[in-house]
This record gives C-alpha cells, structure tokens and sequence, in this order.
C-alpha cells in the first residue's frame, strides 16, 4: 500500500539525514590513516578513491543546487500568504535528499520536472497545516524547541559542530530552528487533528503473512512474528494515518485559495 509523501520537507528527518552525511564525511577524514611502507600504496588507491568520490559528490551537488530558486522570488500564494524561493530551496533539498536515497537520477528532465511539481505541492501542503495548525492554537513551547535542538547537538557531538554542519549544506541556523518549530507543531496537529484506530491482530497477521510469501519468493528470511508484530503495527498504523492526512489535506485545499505562480 502506497500513500502520497505529502508532507517529509517539513519535518527535519531529511535535512537531518543530508546534514549526518556531511558529519560522517568529515570523521572519515579525521580518522588516523595505517602506518608503515607496506601499506603506502593501499593508502594511495585509497586516496584516489576518496578524491574521485569527492569530485563526483560534488558536482551532483552543484547539478541539485542549479534547480534553486532565488530566495526573493515568488512561488505560490495560499490564503493570502506568500511563498518564497528560500522556503522552496529548503523544500527542495529535502525532496532531494529522499530521492537520493532511492538512487533515482535526480539530474534527467523527467526527474527535475516531477522533484518541482512536488516540491510546489510539499509548499502548499505545508502552509495549510500551518495555518490550520494556528487556528487551533496549536503552539511549540520555548522548552520543546530547545529539548529537539538539543538532540540534534547530540547526535553531531556538539554545538559546533552542527553549526558547521548547518554551514557546510548552507543552511543558517534560523532556518533549521523554523524547521524544528514547525515539525513540533506538525506532530502535534497530526496527534490532535488525525487520530488513528488500533490495529487489529487481523491485521497484522495478514500483513505478516504477505511478507512471508513474497519472502519466500524472493528466497529471504523474515523475523518470526512474535518479533516483528510490533514493528507491523507500526507500519500499518502510519500507512493509515498517511492515507487519512491526505484525505484531510484535499479538504484544506477544497476550501483554500491557491495561486501558483511558477
């Protein structure tokens, strides 16, 4: 069961992720090399691996970074409020980065066209949370901001360097801040607006059973199920509340003015 991504650009998880690629980057390059003669050419073809992989990385991101708006340029208008370029380029990096992951060629006409339309579609999607999220008051506290903001300093060990990591993907640190806020508020509207029903054994054994079958097609093992009953609930659970979201979305949409201007 496939549900639209209606919503990811707006929650922190892929700026995360691009953000920890870039820190596992620069460990890598801190860590202490072998020692010795004999290993002197293995260090070299290292080396060399190492540089044309840098090379590679960073001409992708300079393909992904010529897709951008400018910052000041007007990308849609929703219920009177005005969408930016710069709110797009953080949109945008974070569709990327999914994509990535995926290994889908980011850089054809098929795939720049299709990343736009989403991107756009992510923008409007997000305002009208937002702006539902406002109506019912829904709020990020001062101490939930700084407890998410804290975790992220945690993962990257430390202040600095997540701020060096904000400033290698050239994101400023406001920027990210906003993305924590509205990733609060958004769990917190999910919670509150599209409440989900307990999944049913039923359920969960009938989706069990499938993967076992298509397991066994493809030749692979799966966990028995007292081990991945849990973990199937969860899945089932989220595909719902997905599927539910998108539904209630159509709704804001129904009832909103949207003018797209690119």
């Amino acid at each position: 069961m496939k549900i639209k991504k209606i919503l990811f650009p707006f929650i922190v998880g892929a700026l995360a992720f691009s953000l920890a690629a870039c820190g596992d980057d620069d460990k890598a390059k801190k860590e202490e090399t072998p020692k010795g003669e004999v290993q002197e050419e293995a260090k070299e073809e290292v080396s060399e691996d190492a540089n044309a992989e840098q090379e590679s990385a960073e001409e992708m991101q300079a393909k992904l970074e010529e897709q951008q708006l400018d910052a000041k340029k007007l990308v849609a208008v929703v219920n009177d409020e005005e969408l930016t370029g710069e709110e797009y380029n953080v949109a945008l990096a974070s569709i990327q980065s999914q994509m990535m992951q995926t290994g889908q060629d980011l850089t054809s006409k098929e795939s720049i066209e299709q990343i736009k339309e989403q991107t756009i579609d992510t923008l409007v999607n997000q305002a009208l949370i937002l702006q539902s999220a406002k109506k019912e008051d829904i709020k990020a506290s001062k101490a939930e901001i700084d407890e998410k903001y804290v975790t992220f300093e945690e993962q990257f060990g430390g202040k600095k360097e997540l701020e060096q990591a904000l400033k290698d993907q050239k994101v400023d640190e406001k920027t990210f801040e906003n993305q924590i806020i509205d990733s609060i508020i958004f769990a917190k509207y999910l919670e509150k607006m599209i409440p989900t029903e307990k999944v049913s054994d039923e359920e969960i054994q009938n989706y069990y059973d499938q993967a076992v079958a298509d397991a066994k097609e493809a030749e692979q093992e799966v966990p028995p199920f007292e081990e991945a009953s849990e973990q199937i609930a969860g899945i089932l659970s989220q595909q719902e509340q997905q599927k539910n979201l998108a539904a209630h979305v159509e709704e804001l949409k129904e009832n909103a003015k949207i003018e797209l201007k690119i």
